[in-house]
């Protein structure tokens, strides 16, 4: 059985994020995937402390419990493909977003790069503008943290303002589509099973 976790990073819970990844899902689901979605946006979620503790420790965890980043980073360790998703906020990732990369990317980097080789996408909702930069902070976390991703037929992103909007960017909806067939078929040729 192969798994994929979906992180809705916009504190719009039922937003244009949450709907893009939702289709994205929907075509794993087709394709024999179990998914998951986790609702990052509108938790309280702390950045980075740089205090080495994960490195000096070697338990596949950050230090700081005061949040669910520990829990996210559980489910990475047990999906074959990660999903990033988030809104574009003054041109780029939101805060939420930023966090839980920050400190997922850092615990896996000094813990034998514990998502090595896992596959990973960003999916980006925006209203204009900033979703190549928003995309490119979560393409680093995918690199860095030497996991392998796939594109689809245009950047992975989706155009709305208001919740629900992005469901009539009909391009945007195909590439979502598109990603997912392509995620689903990477993590197969990966990973092959009986």
């Amino acid at each position: 059985m192969y798994k994929a976790v979906a992180f809705n990073c916009s504190p719009r819970r039922n937003g244009n994020t949450n709907l893009l990844l939702g289709k994205v899902n929907e075509t794993l689901e087709k394709e024999g995937i179990v998914t998951e979605t986790v609702h990052v946006g509108g938790r309280p979620v702390s950045g980075c402390r740089a205090c080495m503790w994960c490195a000096e420790n070697q338990v596949r965890r950050c230090v700081n419990d005061g949040d669910f980043v520990n829990a996210a980073i559980e489910k990475m360790i047990e999906a074959d493909i990660i999903l990033i998703g988030a809104p574009v906020y003054f041109g780029s990732l939101n805060t939420e977003a930023k966090a839980l990369i920050d400190r997922a990317g850092y615990v896996a980097r000094k813990n034998k790069n514990m998502f090595r080789r896992k596959v990973g996408a960003p999916v980006i909702a925006l209203r204009r503008a900033g979703a190549l930069p928003a995309a490119d902070a979560i393409y680093h976390f995918f690199l860095l943290s030497e996991m392998v991703m796939t594109g689809a037929s245009y950047w992975n992103m989706g155009f709305g303002r208001e919740p629900g909007e992005a469901a009539g960017d009909a391009e945007g909806i195909s590439n979502m589509v598109s990603l997912g067939e392509n995620l689903a078929w990477l993590a197969k040729k990966l990973k092959p099973r009986g």
